[in-house]
């Protein structure tokens, strides 16, 4: 029994560890490539909005899959808009689908 409890114990303490790194790494890779046109809290900057940039608290960017948010991160979306293609950039796929989950938290 004391086994059970110090490997919950142990399993506890290593997600307190891990879990807010994670959020603030998903933070840190949104401000680095998306808060310049998207602005902070993801409602856009006034030069992210001359280039329609979409706020993403928006209908049709919370209704969008992860899948499409990771390929408009990755590829462009579906204009393939050279500005995104960050798979081209350096953003792995896993960041990218990080940088979807976070997009989706900014309603």
């Amino acid at each position: 029994m004391k086994k059970v409890i110090l490997a919950v114990l142990l399993t506890a303490f290593a997600l307190f560890l891990v879990l807010p790194s994670l959020s603030w790494a998903q933070e840190d890779l949104y401000k680095a490539k998306c808060s310049g046109c998207h602005g902070a809290d993801g409602k856009g900057t006034a030069a992210g909005k001359k280039m329609g940039a979409p706020e993403f608290s928006s209908a049709t960017v919370q209704k969008a899959s992860n899948a499409d948010l990771v390929d408009y991160i990755e590829n462009g979306g579906p204009q393939k808009k050279a500005m995104h293609a960050f798979a081209n950039k350096g953003v792995s796929p896993a960041d990218a689908a990080k940088l979807a989950t976070y997009v989706k938290s900014l309603k």
